[in-house]
Order: structure tokens, then C-alpha cells, then sequence
């Protein structure tokens, strides 16, 4: 029996008036377009599918089928589409006024229309010089149009290249930024480095991308890429290497490839390079992560192990520096000093934080800690104090702007980013290391259990010998978002680097409901949340029910009873980012309570957010090129404009920067009206709101919700079920990670010196 004649693709053009949604993972698209065959005028038809990269009022032509939804009605689904330029003089407008040519937007679209009319497209591609004849357009914005055209012919070439694997508009966007006119000869014949190479591109998507040009399931290169990926994978959920055995069985899982094939490029991975390039990965025996001193086969990347072995080695060297650029301090009249300290600040020290006073002016590297109310703050202020009272050039920094903003209010000093301090290049190189240290005499880190191994690394080398180092932090609270648990580690039992620990909570802080309730969640107690003025609980055992009435505290209940303002004061801080009452869900939500669309104003739609003037915003990755010094994961800012014309937003950070981001840059934004708890760190709030409901049971530990609880400065409100709160304060968080910094800080450990 003959085999039918396969039916040919029904084919449908007209003129993309809007996206609906769009999926930037997978390129998936909801539209409407005007066919100009509608029964009246601005009647628009939905198409939905493979519209990757397509901008509004282009005139596309789709290949797909028709179909019908049972609530939308009748759909055309398209399957691939090509890009026709407009015919007439009001397509060619509303092409160019879409915001696809930066510099263009509706009035220039106008102007250049009316006077180059039905020849606007052959001008501005064989003649943009021309352009300057448009009243309004100058020199510097023709050249700028002429550029923006031809990158934008570029990414098109590229994007549908891509099509046929579902990789974002914005990946595309930036696989053209990295690569340029190679893009297509690298995705084509070296995809698997688009993983280390383009922010946004993991080993799946270029394994995708790989498969479909050809490279062989069971590839050499492939299973490397795969190798190197498990690894980072693992570093970012916060492991500094894997055992190796744990390495081979996830490699074996996530390439589908026989055990042997694994082990192989293991070995191959490890070995230096046919032309003396440095190794893939580095194997070394550490003590395992369960703690039972029982050595294992470490795979580390080599930036994580060239960090933790210069970390430890270069603490050391500090510590037992025999230059003191403070020795006022070692015969000091301690008696008299406290003393004056006690007319300049009013107080009393208690006795141990006396002891941290005297451990951090007269040892070169020393650690506080301490829960709230224990007088951290207090105890840092005196520090400083009798520092600057002998001249001693003092510098302060934290992890995040607010951090640092808060040490400056406390200490009365200047108090930076780690990042600022360090002057972050793009790539990450510092302006100061070893070769040109800081120049002070006391360095402080508050917020220290913030500190990942990377950026430890990076702030340690940069403190000359003879300064003194100070972390402050509190390492109850959880673990760095990066590699590592720098502040764990440095307090290790047996380990080199003096400490002092403060336990005793202040009468005045103890009144506070917050502090009484962290410290009894951080005992295993759970908090007591009748008849306080500053902690309550608001019961919800539905999930779905207690996100939206999460929703309802933040962004009315508690402005309306405590004058609070819902951006500025109220952060809502989740568990999870999934699920009804996960941080991503209640984004949304928030954003049309707190920051609704109103007529007239513009905003931006990119993937399935939308972002406007008034936006409370986080970045979501380090970028060394933005801003003065980068801009950094975890930034929190507020969007002050936002410019269709220029295809850009502007966001003011909490380090009062301004930064402007690309529309194709938007991809490293995120909504902050609600976050997850573990990017709230190093964070202060007036007041906060937690949803802890059994939707995050696998997330609920003691150190999250206690982490959660000290992020507030006057207030907590948690929604959900005591079920969970309880579960919450049960759990002791699972395992260490997987570090061995410690060991290695004791001389346990002693591989060869690092490279400078």
C-alpha cells in the first residue's frame, strides 16, 4: 500500500503586533498578528509556537497548521517562520517603530518614513549616511542606527540558525556578542564551549546544541564537557570539589555512558594539556565530607583549588606576619584604653566582648561571631574606635550594599563592597592583590559568612602584611550562595585562627521578639508567637492560600497598621523559588499590588516577566562590565526609567548607582519584591514576611528560617502552618559541604604552594 503524500505546511504572513508570552528557555511564543484579512480594523489573530527571535512589526511569513483552542478559539501554530520586510510605507513605520533598531522609535520611524517613504529599508542598508537628511537625526545617531541595523541583521542570522534547537532570543543575542561574525562556525563546530564561555548557556543547552550538529553521543568531548559540568553544578549548591567516585556516578547518570568512557576522560581531564595548557580538573585526597577523617579522591575545577590552597596559605602568612602595622596595641594600658572607649561610646563592654576587642587589635587575623543581641555591632564600633584613635588607617567592607551601607552607619566611617573595595575588573582580576595591596592598617569584613571562597581568595590577597583582618558574622546563619563555608572553616575546632564568640543577649534586646524568637529557633525552641508587638504568626495551612495571603500582609495589611512602605520596607523572603508560595509566583503577584500597569506608561515584556518604572529588582549573576565596578549577584535596585527608543531601563542600586541594562540584557534581572531567603543574606529589612508552608518541606532547615528571622530589623510576620514551622526548627541541616579549607588551615593538608 502506498505510503500518503505527506500534507504541506499551511502557510499564513502578517505583521507581529504583540507577544502575548514567551518562554525564554525554550523560545515557545503567544502572538497576535495582523493579517490584514480581518473583517474590521486591528482585528488580530493568536499564533503560537516556534517564534524564537521574531520582534514586533516585523511582517513574517509562518509555515505550521491550524488548529483551535477550546478557550481562545481559532489558533494558527507555527512550526518555523522567515522574516519578509514590509511593502508599504505604514508597515515600514510600524516596523521600524517597534523598538527593533535601537535609536529608532515611533517619532524618528515617523519622520524617516515620510521623507525616504516606500525606499526608508534600501536607504538605511545601502546608504545610512543618508539618514542625516531626517530633521532630528545628526551624525552620531545616523552612525548609531547603521550599526544597530547590522548587528541586528547579524543576531537574525544567527537566531535562525539556532531555531532548529530552541535556544533563547537572548542567548542568541549574546552567543553573537561573544563570538560575532564566528558565532555560527562555533555553535557549529565547537558547541561545548559555549558552556564556559556565554553566561545563560549550560552543558544541557549545548548538548542540545551539540546533538544537532552532529557530535556524537558518546564523544570524548562531550563527556569531558559533562564531567566539568557536574563539577560546577556542584559548586554552584555550594562544594568546592566532589569525590571522585560521587563525580563518576553523576557523570555516569547525566551522560547516559558507560562507567569506563567516564573514568577515562576523568584521567584525560586531569592531565596538562598537549601544548602545556593547565589541566581540566585536579585531583587531590582531602577528608571527606562526612567528617569521619577518612581521606577521598577531591576532583576539584582549578580555580576552586588554586583558591582554598592561596586562601589557607595566605591567612597563614598574615597570621604569623612578623610586621605589625598596629603595634600600639601589644603593650597597650588596656584598663585605660577601655576606659576612654567608655566616655566615647557611653557603655560598657561585657567581658567577652572585651576579649574580641583586645583578639582583633592585637592578632592579625581573627573572627567574631555571634547571634542578634549579642553586641556584634557594639563590639565592632569599639574596635574601630580605639583603631582610629591611634591614627590607624582603618577600611570596612561587607558582601553587599546593604551591608556596607549599614557598617558606615554604625561605625560613623566609610564602609564599601567587598567588590568596590577590591575594584573588580572585568574578568574578575582585582586592582588589588599582592602586588598592590590596600593601604590600611585594620581591614573589617562584616557579614562574613557571606564570604565565598572566590571572593575570600580575591580580599585576602589584597591585605598587605603586618594589616590586621577581622571577619564578623554570624555562622549560625546559611552557608555563602558561592563555593565554600569560609566563616565555618575559619572557626573550626583545632584551627589556627583565634576567635571569640558572643552569647550573652542584652537586657534591651531582649524586649524584642525578633531576637528571642532567632535565638530560640536557633536552639531547636520554636517561637513563641502569641502577644508580641513585633513577631506574629498568621496560620494557613493551604499553600496556594497562604502565598496570596502573603501577599496581602506585605503589600497591605502591614503598610496600612504600621506605616510601613511596601517596596522600601516590607521584603517578602521565601523559602523556595517555586510553587504557589515560592519567591517566583509571589513576584507577580506583589508586582500588580505594588507596582500595577497603568495607561500610558511604558514597560518592557521579556520572557514571561514584565518589567516597569517603580520595579524592585535583583541582579541574578556577577557582571564585571556593568556599572563603575560590576554589578554583582544578589544587587537589589529599583527601576527609575525605562526608555522603548533606546531599548534600555535604568536601575538605581542600593549603592546608589545607577546602571543601565540592555532590553537584551534583561535576562540578569529578577523581580525582588520577594526573594529567596538565601539571597536575602547580608540583608537588613524593616520588617519581613516569611510564607513557611509543607510546599517547601525538603527546604525547610533550622538555619534558613533563623537566617530568615535575623534578616529583620523591627518586625516578622510568618504565614503558614505551625506543621512546617515546626519542621523547620527540627531540621539541622544535612551534612557539610564539600571544602577543605579547614585541613588545610590546620596543616593537615599540604599540597605545593600555589602561583601568586
Amino acid at each position: 500500500m502506498a505510503t500518503p503524500p505527506a500534507r504541506k505546511p499551511a502557510v499564513l504572513e502578517g505583521v507581529l503586533e504583540r507577544v502575548t508570552y514567551a518562554n525564554e528557555e525554550n523560545g515557545y511564543t503567544v502572538a497576535r498578528v495582523d493579517t490584514g484579512r480581518g473583517s474590521g480594523p486591528g482585528e488580530l489573530l493568536t499564533v503560537v509556537g516556534a517564534l524564537l527571535g521574531a520582534q514586533v512589526g516585523e511582517s513574517l511569513r509562518m509555515e505550521g497548521r491550524w488548529g483551535s483552542h477550546p478557550q481562545y478559539g481559532k489558533q494558527f501554530h507555527v512550526e518555523n517562520y522567515t522574516t519578509v520586510l514590509p511593502a508599504t510605507v505604514q508597515g515600514i513605520r510600524r516596523y521600524l517603530g517597534s523598538g527593533l533598531v535601537k535609536g529608532i522609535g515611533p517619532v524618528f520611524a515617523d519622520r524617516i518614513t515620510r521623507h525616504f517613504g516606500l525606499d526608508t529599508l534600501q536607504i538605511i542598508e545601502e546608504s545610512p549616511e543618508r539618514l542625516v537628511e531626517v530633521p532630528g537625526l545628526g551624525p552620531k545617531r545616523t552612525e548609531r542606527i547603521a550599526a544597530a541595523w547590522e548587528e541586528q541583521k547579524a543576531i537574525k542570522e544567527v537566531m535562525l540558525f539556532l531555531q532548529t534547537v530552541e535556544v533563547s532570543t537572548s542567548i542568541a543575542v549574546r552567543i553573537y556578542k561573544k563570538y560575532g561574525d564566528a558565532s555560527i562556525s562555533v555553535v557549529r563546530n565547537q558547541p561545548y564551549r559555549l558552556a564556559a564561555d556565554v553566561w545563560g548557556i549550560g552543558f544541557l543547552t549545548a548538548d542540545k546544541i551539540a546533538q544537532s550538529v552532529g557530535i556524537p553521543h558518546d564523544s570524548p568531548e562531550r563527556v569531558k564537557a559533562g564531567l566539568q559540568y557536574a563539577l560546577s553544578q556542584s559548586a554552584d549548591q555550594g562544594n568546592c570539589f566532589l569525590p571522585e567516585e560521587r563525580l563518576i556516578a553523576d557523570a555516569v547518570k547525566l551522560l547516559q555512558v558507560d562507567t569506563g568512557l567516564v573514568i577515562e576522560c576523568l584521567a584525560e581531564l586531569a592531565e596538562p594539556g598537549p601544548d602545556g595548557e593547565e589541566p581540566g580538573v585536579v585531583r587531590e585526597k582531602v577528608p571527606g565530607p562526612e567528617g569521619d577523617g577518612a581521606l577521598v579522591t577531591g576532583v576539584y575545577l582549578v580555580p576552586f583549588h588554586r583558591a582554598e590552597q592561596a586562601l589557607a596559605s595566605r591567612l597563614l602568612r598574615l597570621l604569623r606576619a612578623e610586621d605589625d602595622r598596629m603595634p600600639w596595641f601589644r603593650d597597650v594600658d588596656w584598663a585605660k584604653a577601655l576606659g576612654w572607649l567608655r566616655t566615647r561610646t557611653g557603655a560598657d563592654l561585657a567581658p567577652e566582648q572585651e576579649a574580641a576587642v583586645r583578639l582583633a587589635l592585637t592578632e592579625k587575623v581573627a573572627v567574631l561571631t555571634g547571634g542578634p543581641g549579642c553586641g556584634k555591632s557594639f563590639t565592632v564600633r569599639s574596635i574601630v574606635e580605639l583603631a582610629r584613635a591611634k591614627r590607624a588607617k582603618v577600611v570596612l567592607a561587607a558582601p553587599t550594599g546593604r551591608a556596607a551601607k549599614r557598617l558606615a552607619e554604625l561605625t560613623g566611617a566609610e564602609a564599601s563592597t567587598v567588590h568596590r573595595l577590591l575594584e573588580l575588573k572585568p574578568g574578575g582580576d582585582a586592582a588589588y592583590d599582592q602586588d598592590r595591596p590596600l593601604d590600611a592598617d585594620l581591614v573589617v569584613v562584616d557579614e562574613a559568612s557571606m564570604l565565598d571562597l572566590l571572593l575570600a581568595n580575591k580580599l585576602v590577597k589584597a591585605v598587605g602584611p603586618g594589616a590586621h583582618l577581622l571577619f564578623v558574622g554570624d555562622v549560625d546563619q546559611l552557608p555563602s550562595v558561592g563555593a565554600g563555608e569560609v566563616l565555618r572553616d575559619l572557626l573550626a575546632d583545632g584551627g589556627p585562627i583565634p576567635s571569640v564568640r558572643l552569647t550573652r543577649v542584652f537586657r534591651q534586646a531582649q524586649q524584642s521578639g525578633v531576637v528571642t524568637n532567632a535565638h530560640r529557633i536557633n536552639a531547636g525552641r520554636p517561637p513563641v508567637t502569641d502577644g508580641l508587638k513585633d513577631f506574629f504568626l498568621f496560620v494557613e495551612d493551604d499553600t496556594e492560600e497562604a502565598g496570596r495571603l502573603t501577599v496581602d500582609v506585605a503589600a497591605r495589611r502591614l503598610p496600612a497598621r504600621f506605616g510601613l512602605d511596601p517596596r522600601r520596607d516590607v521584603q517578602v523572603l521565601a523559602p523556595m523559588h517555586r510553587g504557589p508560595a515560592g519567591a517566583g509566583a509571589l513576584n507577580g503577584l506583589l508586582q500588580q499590588a505594588v507596582t500595577p500597569a497603568r495607561p500610558g506608561l511604558p514597560e518592557k515584556r521579556f520572557g514571561g516577566r514584565v518589567f516597569r518604572v517603580g520595579d524592585k529588582v535583583t541582579q541574578i549573576r556577577n557582571n564585571y562590565e556593568k556599572g563603575k565596578n560590576g554589578v554583582f549577584n544578589g544587587t537589589v535596585g529599583v527601576v527609575t526609567s525605562l526608555d522603548p527608543d533606546e531599548q534600555r531601563l535604568t536601575v538605581l542600586t542600593d549603592e546608589d548607582e545607577e546602571v543601565p541594562y540592555d532590553f537584551d540584557e534583561l535576562d540578569e534581572l529578577a523581580h525582588a519584591y520577594a526573594v529567596t531567603i538565601h539571597r536575602s543574606q547580608g540583608s537588613e529589612y524593616p520588617a519581613v514576611v516569611v510564607p513557611v508552608t509543607t510546599g517547601a518541606w525538603m527546604m525547610l532547615q533550622r538555619n534558613l528560617l533563623y537566617t530568615a528571622v535575623t534578616r529583620a530589623k523591627k518586625l516578622v510576620v510568618l504565614v503558614g502552618s505551625r506543621k512546617a514551622i515546626g519542621q523547620a526548627v527540627r531540621t539541622v541541616s544535612a551534612g557539610r559541604r564539600c571544602t577543605a579549607l579547614d585541613f588545610r588551615l590546620s596543616g593537615r593538608l599540604s599540597g605545593p604552594r600555589p602561583p601568586e
